[in-house]
This record gives structure tokens, C-alpha cells and sequence, in this order.
């Protein structure tokens, strides 16, 4: 493959790309002096990869003359501070009239389409390389002079820059498609979780399922549950004990879904070495430590296969005749971050130890109702899961062709 053509091509392109400067294309429009006579006309921009929409106006500009860029559709607009995060855009329509903050310059595009400028310069290889480039003692900015320098190729041809900027355009709609249905579906799920469970301080919630119409009853955990159990960590001083086919997992890795693998494995003599049982799949497993942190307070997950435990994480085993498995783990995630806060203890750490898990409150229905609800639950995870693989297969398909479509 030549350095000058791209691996992967539209039929009908042979010739060399050509090297550019970004300057070549995007220059600095005239700045323009408004006279802002109320808030009304000052705004902000919530600027993100391939996002541009108004935000709330901004108090911090004083009213009377100011000097403001002239948002115009087709610029291309970027965030100084965050040029490197991926902080750009195409605007989409004309933000005349609006006082908005010169840190999110806007330049003219000229001399190239804009859909395939904002292609190239958004790849994430192309804006995380740029990052040594920024300059200040504080925070780290890119300013326009410095964007006009950066190295573009483009194709000899606006026709193949067309196609090129309206096969990703397509793609990023396909993507964006998926991630509305999978969010429209998130908070399908956050809707039922809200109207399945009764509300604080209530025994009936606000939709069943027809035939059940006992009031729920408020339990704990201790008179519930069989048992309880959490692992170790064999000594990694040992190689012996490391490297091997057992599963081991940890507090980090459980998903608030369903553990499948565990990054680390074990071997027979670690199991032995740290004492430690096989807990089987189908169990519910929550993490009992570092619940001061709102990203592993309420972490949960069922197992999908055998697997050893350490020290952070604690196995709960219903009484079958009074708590369903699956419905535990749906309870458990709706109410996990609330009972962090509550019922945690520790000055440095906040963690939960057996005792503490076992005065838990839970308010529970029938057992038949109980499976009901955990299966409807179910279904709607597996939905959400089906989604959630159909958009990381097209973010990855989308990453392969950024990888093979440019030079």
C-alpha cells in the first residue's frame, strides 16, 4: 500500500493523495462586535465528538459590546481546552445573534468538504496524537494557529471526498440509531424497576402482574438467606498459585450484569494456599468494599460460571423457598447504591462484613411473584445486552474503516 492511497477504497479512485496543511482550509473568519442588550442574547456550547447544541445562557458575559465569532453552518468549531478529548464539530445551522465563548473558535471551511474534513480530524488516532502540541503553563490549549499546521491528506478529487465524508455520515446515523433504542430501553427498564418495587415505606407497588394482590413483606436479609461467603487473595509471593484455569474474581470486574470470565486465574495450589471454595454459576455475588466510591458502591452480578472470590466480594445464597436468585440481583441493583450510603461502615473504607448484610432490610413478595418479575427483568436485560452488542460491533466496524480508509 502506498503511503499516498489508503488500503481500503471506493471503486473508481486510483490517484495519490495529496499533503496538506489544515490552514490550507480553515481560516480564521473576521471577528464581530454585537451589542448584547440582554441574556437572552448570550449563550453557551455544549461541544462534544460530533455534538453541537446550545447550552444555558452564560451570566459571566457582561451586557454591552462584545467581540464574538460568527457561528455559521459548515464551520468547523473546536474546543481549545479539548481539542485533544475529541471537542469538534461541524456547526449544523447558523448561531448568528449570540454572544458565545472565544475558547470554542469556529473556522471557515474552504476548499475542501466539510463531512470529510471533520472525518479525517476526528479519528481518534489523529486528535490524541496532537496532544503534545498544545501549549500553556496551565491548562493545555490548541489554539488556531496551531490547528492551521497540523498535516491533512486528501483525496485529488471532492467526489471521493463525498463519498468518503457520506459513507461515515451514514455510519455515524446507524450508530447513533442504536444508541437511541438502547437508551430508549435503559430507561424502559429504569421505568419498570420504579413501578415493579414498592416505594419508601409502602408494601404494594404501583404495577403487578394479574392474580397477585398480597401486600409484600418487609424482611432481613439474615432470615432469607442460607448463607454467606467471601474469598481471599492467594499470595502472589507464590508463583505457584498464579497463572492457572481456576477462575478468581474480584470486586472490579462485577458489571451490575453477568460475569462470563475473570481477568486473573488461579491455580489448584492458590485455591489451596487462600482456602478457597468454588462458588458455582447462577450465584449472586455483590462487592462488600471501597463502598465509599459511587463506582463500585452498588456493583453487583450473577455468575455465569464457577469461579473462586476475593477477599472485596461476598457470595449471597437465598433460602429457596423465600428468595428467588434472579430476583435478588434485580432488587439489589435498583436499591445497592442507596444501601452503600446507608448501611456501610469503616472511617477510611466504607464496607459491608456478614453481620452488617445480614440486618439488610428487604421487602419481598410471594416467591411465585418474585420469578415473575425477575423473568420480565430478564427478558428486558437480554434485549438491552443484544443492543448493546449490536452497537460495539459497529463501533468496531466503524474503527476498521477509519483504519483502512485513510492515509
Amino acid at each position: 500500500m502506498s503511503k499516498k492511497r489508503p488500503q481500503l477504497r471506493f471503486e473508481g479512485f486510483t490517484d495519490d493523495w495529496e499533503e496538506h496543511k489544515l490552514g490550507d482550509f480553515l481560516k480564521t473568519p473576521e471577528k464581530v462586535k454585537a451589542h448584547i442588550q440582554s441574556k437572552d442574547d448570550l449563550m453557551t456550547l455544549k461541544l462534544n465528538l460530533g455534538g453541537l447544541e446550545s447550552g444555558s445562557n452564560r451570566e459571566t458575559l457582561e451586557l454591552g459590546s462584545t467581540i464574538y465569532y460568527k457561528r455559521k453552518a459548515g464551520q468547523f468549531i473546536y474546543g481549545k481546552q479539548n481539542f485533544f478529548n475529541g471537542s469538534m464539530a461541524i456547526i449544523p445551522i447558523d448561531l448568528d445573534g449570540k454572544a458565545t465563548s472565544g475558547d470554542v473558535p469556529s473556522l471557515d471551511v474552504i476548499g475542501i468538504l466539510s463531512e470529510y474534513l471533520y472525518v479525517y480530524v476526528s479519528r481518534g488516532d489523529y486528535w490524541k496524537s496532537k496532544e503534545s502540541e498544545a501549549s500553556g503553563t496551565g491548562s493545555k490549549r490548541i489554539h488556531e494557529k496551531t490547528l492551521q499546521g497540523f498535516d491533512i491528506k486528501v483525496p485529488s478529487t471532492q467526489n471521493e471526498q463525498r463519498k468518503i465524508g457520506s459513507f461515515f455520515k451514514q455510519l455515524d446515523d446507524t450508530i447513533a440509531l442504536h444508541q437511541r433504542k438502547l437508551d430508549l430501553l435503559k430507561e424502559q427498564k429504569k421505568g419498570y424497576l420504579q413501578k415493579m418495587f414498592p416505594k419508601a415505606g409502602e408494601k404494594i407497588p404501583e404495577l403487578r402482574f394479574a392474580g397477585f394482590a398480597d401486600a409484600w413483606e418487609e424482611r432481613k436479609f439474615g432470615e432469607v438467606i442460607d448463607s454467606l461467603y467471601n474469598g481471599q487473595t492467594p499470595s502472589r509471593a507464590n508463583k505457584a498459585n498464579w497463572k492457572g484455569k481456576i477462575n478468581w474474581l474480584t470486586s472490579g470486574e462485577l458489571n451490575r450484569g453477568t460475569v462470563t470470565d475473570t481477568i486473573e486465574k488461579i491455580t489448584s495450589v492458590g485455591q489451596k494456599d487462600a482456602l478457597l471454595r468454588i462458588v458455582p454459576a447462577g450465584t449472586f455475588v455483590i462487592a462488600i468494599t471501597g463502598l465509599e466510591a459511587k463506582g463500585t458502591r452498588g456493583n453487583c452480578a450473577k455468575l455465569a460460571i464457577d469461579t473462586t472470590l476475593n477477599q472485596s466480594c461476598m457470595a449471597i445464597f437465598p433460602n429457596e423457598k423465600m428468595l428467588d436468585t434472579k430476583f435478588l440481583f434485580q432488587w439489589y441493583r435498583k436499591v445497592g447504591e442507596e444501601y452503600g450510603l446507608r448501611y456501610t461502615q469503616g472511617t477510611k473504607q466504607q464496607s459491608y462484613n456478614a453481620e452488617l448484610i445480614k440486618i439488610l432490610p428487604i421487602t419481598l413478595p410471594k416467591l411465585e411473584e418474585q420469578i415473575k418479575i425477575a423473568d420480565f427483568l430478564d427478558q428486558i436485560d437480554d434485549t438491552i445486552a443484544l443492543h448493546q452488542r449490536k452497537l460495539d460491533l459497529l463501533k468496531e466496524q466503524k474503527k476498521g474503516y477509519l483504519q483502512k480508509m485513510f492515509v
